[in-house]
This record gives structure tokens, sequence and C-alpha cells, in this order.
């Protein structure tokens, strides 16, 4: 039978490690997630009385009689002063399965993300909401929890969070910190949102907007006057527009556009990338700044243009998900392969990297074709007379040298890597 003893173990080992998650599945060993990879831990492979022990031995009673009636259970739990740990327990093929996320306790700053510095103007707004997005484990709550922070250490606000679980804890600060979790303290987030309205607050951060009930109460609470941050699990600034949108009847969807354009501040859509120059993982994201022109295109039902719009808002620091990428593959951090995989648009990224004379080694049929259309419509595009009557070149010479250079660069980094 397994003991406390050796979760103690596996738990020091993820910190000593630097691994994100531990991974505790019948048939197999304790398997660790690093830099974006599964590595097993060199000890036996669990069988369904390990897991069901290691299960008890962190568990409380609360969520284990949850597990017991819906066959999964979260929580979070402090391991010393190392770090916490976001816990999913859960039935499969009848057996107990966890997996630990790793919370550390040491809270990043806005330049060790590598937010842009928009993000910290945004926490100095009285009202509005901001939102982060991306898909699970690309660095949402870690973002987040740096602005609350630099609120807490700034500003003497009354903050209250509603998290399910809680994961970073927030000391008191300058600020009045309150952290509410889900099913511990209150039921529900829309509940959570609707009694923090009566509780005096100026920041609010949800959890997850999962729902229309959460949803509207947070825009509403952005509405009262409010700062407001929330998540959710879309990617792209237009795309998260339109699922918030989507997420009303079809009569409420006119108010609810106008209501959004007024009070959105900014759509931060992030995810995470494993470097490939130094250990560790980078985040690359999308940023749109809601500028009047934005808030237009919000109320008229015109989201597919705000691409456009933050192509041209660089000025506010706005900035596409796949020319990040970019920036980051040209100056060697990422791999092709990742830039590719990550990104909106994979056909016109193999594309873009084609045109910058990049040898891209794709076996995907649908995706290399995909960057032939894209290859001709980009020609199509260069050939047209531009408005003086001349025709634009294809792409900048000094870019394509650079961008080949930095690849040669990175190739050279890795081939001493495996040397």
């Amino acid at each position: 039978m397994a003991s406390t003893i050796q979760i103690d173990r596996l738990l020091e080992t993820t910190v000593r490690r630097n691994a994100s998650d531990l991974h505790l599945a019948v048939g197999r060993p304790p398997t660790l997630r690093m830099h974006g990879h599964l590595r097993e831990l060199q000890t036996k492979v669990l069988e369904a009385e390990d897991t069901t022990a290691l299960m008890k031995s962190i568990t409380p009673d609360r969520i284990q009689q949850e597990y017991e009636e819906t066959g999964s259970g979260d929580f979070g739990f402090a391991y010393g002063e190392e770090a916490r740990f976001r816990v999913a327990i859960f039935k499969q093929k009848g057996y107990c399965s966890l997996v630990l996320r790793k919370i550390p306790n040491k809270i990043m700053t806005f330049e060790q993300i590598g937010l842009p510095s928009m993000a910290e103007q945004i926490c100095r707004r009285p009202r509005g909401i901001f939102l982060v997005t991306g898909p699970t484990g690309s660095g949402k709550t870690t973002t987040l929890a740096c602005m609350i922070n630099y609120i807490n250490e700034n500003f003497d606000r009354h903050i209250i969070t509603m998290e399910d679980p809680i994961e970073y804890y927030h000391p008191h600060k300058k600020s009045i910190v309150v952290q509410r979790e889900i099913g511990v303290d209150v039921p529900n987030f829309s509940e959570a949102l609707r009694r923090a309205l009566r509780q005096d607050p100026d920041v609010m951060l949800v959890g997850e907007m999962r729902d229309l009930a959460t949803i509207g109460a947070a825009v509403t609470a952005a509405e009262t006057g409010h700062l407001v941050f929330g998540t959710l699990h879309t990617s792209g600034a237009a795309s998260t527009i339109n699922r918030i949108i989507d997420a009303f009847p079809t009569d409420q969807q006119e108010q609810i556009r106008v209501q959004l354009a007024n009070n959105l501040i900014a759509v931060l859509s992030q995810t995470l990338c494993p470097r490939i120059d130094t250990d560790g993982m980078l985040a690359a994201y999308e940023f749109m700044y809601v500028t009047p022109g934005i808030q237009n295109l919000i109320r008229d039902n015109k989201s597919y243009r705000i691409d456009s719009e933050i192509q041209t808002g660089k000025r506010y620091g706005m900035q596409l998900l796949d020319d990040n990428l970019w920036m980051h593959f040209t100056a060697g951090k990422i791999a092709a392969e990742e830039c590719i995989d990550k990104s909106k648009n994979p056909g016109f990224m193999v594309d873009r990297m084609q045109r910058a004379g990049i040898l891209v080694n794709k076996q995907d049929d649908a995706l290399m074709a995909e960057a032939e259309d894209a290859g001709t419509g980009a020609a199509a595009a260069s050939a047209a007379p531009a408005a003086g009557g001349a025709a634009k070149p294809a792409a900048n010479d000094a870019d394509k040298q650079a961008a080949i250079a930095a690849n040669r660069a990175r190739m050279q980094a890795m081939m001493g890597k495996k040397a």
C-alpha cells in the first residue's frame, strides 16, 4: 500500500525538477510533465491500491465524498512553503487517477511573463472588464495572479476573487484581498458575483466565465463601476467576442454587444510553448486593446474585422498571436514545429516560413495544401497594382534574410544540444 511519505517524495520531486504537473495513473509509473513533455519517474508501476491510497492521503473528506458520488473532484492544497498544488481526481476504467498541477508560491512579474506594457496600465483602470483567454494549461491563472498582485502591492483596493479551486494565495498588502472558493465558500460563480456586488468591491476576479449567468453577471459588474478580470477557453480576441455574444439568446445579443463594446477594456489570448534556447516555457500572446474603432466593430457585429484592427494597432501594444509566435521563432526561442502547431492559421504560417526560405518538414497533406493556397493568395495580392500603379513587393528582403539567419542559428543550437 502507498503511504503519505510516498506522496511527499513525489511532490518533492515535482518541485525539485521544476515540473508543471504530476500524473498518477494505474498501469504506469508516476509521470511528470516537464517543459511540455511527459517524463516517467524511475520507480514502480502504480497499481489500483497505490493510486487510491495516494488520493486518500491528500484529499479532504468533502472531495472524497464528491468523488464517490460523481466520479471526479477538484481541490487545492499547500505543500509546505514550497508550492501549492491544484488536484484533479477522477475514475477511469474503474480505477482512481490523479493529476496534480504545481502552483508556485512566488508570483511572477510582468517582465518575467512577457506581458504587453498596456497590461500594467489596465490594472490602474477604475472600471471595465479584462479577459485572459486560452486553452487549459496556457498560463491564464499565472497571468491573472500577476495582475492581482500588482494591484495588491500598489493600490488600496478591495479585491474579491472567485476561484475553483483557489490556486495562488494573496496576502493582504496595500489592498484587502478576499478569496472565495467555489464549492467551499460559495456554491457557484454566478452566486459569488451576485453577492460580491454587495461587499464593496473595487476589483473582482472570476476564475472561469463558464455559463450565461456568470458571463452576464461579470459584464453587469463591469458596467456598474468595477474592474473585472475573467477567463475563457477561447483562442483569439475575435473568437472571444463571438463566444460571449453567442452565449446569450438571440433577442438579447444586440444588448450584450452594446454592453460589451462599452465595458470591455482588452483581451489577452495566450498559449505556452517549450523553449529550445534554454529550459522552460514561454508565453506567446495575442493582445487586443479596445479602441473606438473596435468598439464600433463589436456594436455592428463585425468581429471578423478585428484582426485587421489589431494589425494596425501596434501603438497600443496590440499584436496577433501568429505575429508573436513568428517573433519568438525568428529569435530562435521556439521550434518551427511549435510555431506552426500553436498558430491560429497553420497553413499561412507554413507559407510564411517557406517564403522566408525556411525548410518546413510537415507530414500533413491538408496543412501543406492550405499553405499552398495561402501562397497562391499572397502571390496574387503582390501582383495586384498598388494605389500608385506600382506592384507591392511580396516580402521585405531584409526581413527575409534576418529570418533565414535566425533559423540557421536555431538549427545550429539544436544540433549542438543533440551532440
